[in-house]
């Protein structure tokens, strides 16, 4: 599938610091690494179900793992970033009963929204971007080497023989989540999961081949016609395209279980490895005015709509990198604003930048907060400071220097 754009993301002078991120599994921060032969940095997002507009809890989890591929950037890292989209799902195709439209032509045409948004945003693009629909050979052929080693299993339903992954399948199975059975389960059955299915050895075995149903898209298979599940399409597009074992698997808090549980599972039973990611990254959920944004309570924040009003996409990301990343967050007008008059601010320093060595020590203490599991709070107050403090006389490139490294960075353009 079509991406958008690259962002031209320019190179900054002066050392780079090595990137640590907060790892969900290990409920720890440590240094990013599991890097190819040649330094590459694996990263897989997982990307939308294209049945709405872009809002701004997907802008800061795509934010987040913008600045993380900025910073590997920074660090001489080259990123094999790859990204799905899921265009074969029941939300979307109850959003196109609803409206009255055709599935596909409504997954496009989000899709299509999705990209001019992130391009706004000067989001740097995957590598990879890659729809359910054209993996599907993959995840047939994930599906069937999980039932040739055991991992698998058909129900025993002649109308319907959904196959299931097993979560005995593999030892360390809730090793990412950290959760206990009883929060699996409540997540498994808020999250899209089917505890209740019958014949299912166990109620959180999770679906990786849905036979096919009437009105439903469907694709042969050896073990019968029907569509893939929803975790195992991430696993096969990731697992095919930078490897079983690469640095970083990402997206926002609600993923970690069942989504990104079982993915994961997926690879690993269906590669023989005990850990798919050396880090399990995600970022917080994003609230207006205290509650927390969600279609259904109505109460959406989109990009285009903050885009098309004027709202320089600098100025949402400021918004949106105001807070740190992990934690959940609230939006609103007032937050807005603020971050229009920071951006207003710091160009208005811009004209009288001071001393380069002043611009040198900038740059370093907003690499250095960055590095630090992306403290974009601390690194946005540094700027802040040095915007309204006295900066000394000025010096050829400390301008640009600031201003390239903002740029590079945050994304940020002045």
């Amino acid at each position: 599938m079509r991406s958008w754009p690259t962002p031209d993301v320019p190179r900054i002078d002066g050392p780079s610091v090595p990137l640590a991120l907060f790892d969900t599994a290990d409920e720890a921060i440590r240094p990013v690494g599991t890097f190819g032969a040649d330094g590459t940095a694996g990263l897989y997002v997982c990307g939308i179900t294209p049945y709405d507009s872009t809002h701004l809890g997907h802008a800061a989890t795509y934010l987040t793992f913008d600045i993380i591929h900025r910073v590997l950037l920074d660090n001489g890292h080259p990123v094999h970033y790859v990204q799905n989209i899921t265009d074969v799902d029941d939300p979307l195709f109850e959003r196109a009963e609803r409206d009255g439209v055709d599935w596909r032509e409504l997954g496009e045409s989000q899709v299509d929204l999705f990209r001019s948004d992130m391009e706004q945003l000067s989001v740097i693009p995957p590598r990879d971007y890659i729809g359910a629909m054209e993996s599907v050979d993959e995840v047939i052929a994930l599906v069937q080497r999980l039932l040739d080693n055991g991992s698998a299993y058909i129900v025993d339903d002649p109308e319907h023989p959904d196959v299931y992954a097993s979560i005995a399948a593999t030892e360390q199975f809730g090793y990412e989540s950290n959760y206990d059975r009883a929060t699996m389960e409540r997540f498994f059955a808020e999250r899209g999961g089917d505890p209740d299915r019958p014949g299912k050895r166990d109620p959180l075995d999770a679906l990786i081949w849905r036979a096919r149903r009437e009105g439903e898209p469907s694709w042969d298979s050896p073990f019968g016609p029907g569509r893939p599940g929803w975790h195992i399409e991430c696993s096969a597009i990731a697992v095919n395209r930078i490897g079983d074992y690469f640095s970083i698997q990402g997206g926002g808090s609600d993923l970690i279980f069942p989504h990104h549980e079982f993915s994961a599972a997926h690879a690993e039973a269906g590669c023989g490895i005990e850990r798919m990611a050396g880090h399990y990254v995600h970022s917080g959920m994003i609230g207006l005015d205290g509650v927390k944004m969600s279609k259904s309570l109505g109460n959406l924040v989109f990009v285009s709509k903050l885009t098309d009003a004027g709202y320089d996409p600098s100025a949402i990301r400021l918004a949106l990198l105001d807070s740190h990343y992990r934690a959940d967050r609230d939006f609103s007008d007032e937050i807005l604003t603020d971050a229009v008059g920071r951006l207003d601010a710091w160009r208005v320093a811009l004209r009288t930048p001071g001393t380069l060595a002043g611009a040198q020590a900038l740059v370093q203490e907003i690499r250095t907060h960055l590095a630090s599991d992306l403290d974009t709070p601390g690194a946005l107050a540094d700027v802040d400071t040095w915007a309204r403090e006295y900066r000394g006389e000025n010096e050829a490139g400390a301008g640009e220097l600031v201003s390239t490294a903002l740029d590079a960075l945050l994304g940020v353009r002045l």
